[in-house]
């Protein structure tokens, strides 16, 4: 298996970019293919999260190439639950949109990290040499 990763972990992280691709698309794709006559703050997030749907639909393909992409899930997640739906919760009290989004957030903040493997993200993110700021990988890469 590649860098040590088991083929159960890699099934359940093409699992998750699966749910996660499907979730989207089945919910956010219907309202970007038939937008509303004005642009507003709903559309900016239905662009995301569409963007979000199509990025994990590669993640099925290739698990540990798109880690970061489940990382970046479980962050903002984290940081709406913590700086706007608790905050809420704890005082006034959460309205109908707010407690779907907080349950179906809290739902990603318990399943991504039940999924990534987080030895090979602490290797290869954490403590691995950072990529040269110039110069120096471009000419042995070829460029790219």
């Amino acid at each position: 298996m590649p860098d040590g990763i088991s083929s159960l972990r890699l099934w359940l992280l093409r699992a998750m970019y699966a749910l996660i691709a499907v979730g989207l698309g089945l919910t956010i794709w219907p309202l970007i293919l038939t937008p509303p006559a004005t642009a507003d703050e709903d559309s900016v997030i239905h662009a995301l999260l569409g963007a979000l749907a199509v990025m994990a639909a590669l993640g099925v393909r290739y698990p540990l190439k798109m880690l970061p992409l489940l990382l970046f899930e479980l962050l903002w997640k984290v940081v709406w639950i913590a700086a706007s739906a608790l905050p809420v919760w704890l005082g006034p009290g959460l309205d109908a949109y707010g407690t779907e989004t907080f349950f179906a957030c809290l739902m990603g903040v318990v399943l991504v990290p039940l999924v990534v493997p987080w030895g090979y993200v602490r290797a290869q993110y954490l403590r691995a040499a950072g990529e040269p700021w110039r110069g120096a990988g471009a000419s042995s890469a070829g460029g790219r």
